[in-house]
């Protein structure tokens, strides 16, 4: 007992220790809970009830590699970051444009797509502007193409790794090319 105020000093320290990594949680859920819209073709839409899109499949290809199943969680613009923050979901993919802002509030994934601002701007004319419309708007006739990336809570470095590596695999073996041809190709 003598040992337990000191004990009880040292759990400050040690709170850094106990906070699980989020790819611990997520191989013990045996889940990805991805968070989006589903409101903006061809990123992620619901068709005949069913969700589908260019996201959608990716984010199911990310689920498999890290080797859980894909929990898609539909979430309105105020939920959907917020969520993400607080733990309610693992990733946000939900074509969210990399800025400053983001950086400050979340680690991101590196890249998975650079779609064309026209793609992006007509797909969102009749809604409300999405999570990545303000970062786009500007570097529409300016600058390159905006970078697609998937927002995860701060200090997970593990899961960074494995969400990049995840991403890799993708990229490499061409199924993101094949993605980004059936979904994001303008048509001539």
């Amino acid at each position: 007992m003598r040992f337990l105020p000191g004990l009880i000093c040292l759990l400050p320290l040690l709170s850094p220790l106990a906070h699980a990594e989020l790819i611990d949680d997520i191989n013990d859920r045996g889940e990805l809970r991805i968070a989006l819209e589903a409101n903006a073709a061809p990123f992620n839409f619901k068709e005949d009830g069913k969700l589908t899109g260019f996201e959608v499949e990716l984010g199911e290809m990310l689920a498999n590699e890290l080797d859980v199943r894909a929990d898609f969680v539909v979430t309105d613009a105020e939920d959907l970051l917020a969520g993400v923050e607080t733990g309610k979901y693992d990733v946000a993919i939900n074509h969210i444009a990399m800025t400053p802002e983001l950086a400050d509030r979340f680690d991101t994934s590196t890249p998975y797509s650079q779609p064309d601002a026209q793609l992006l701007a007509s797909k969102e004319e009749s809604q409300r502007p999405l999570v990545m419309a303000q970062s786009f708007q500007a570097q529409e006739k300016k600058g390159p193409p905006p970078s697609l990336v998937i927002p995860f809570q701060k200090d997970n470095p593990a899961f960074k790794a494995s969400l990049d590596n995840a991403l890799a695999r993708i990229k490499e073996d061409g199924r993101l090319e094949q993605l980004s041809q059936k979904w994001l190709k303008r048509p001539e």
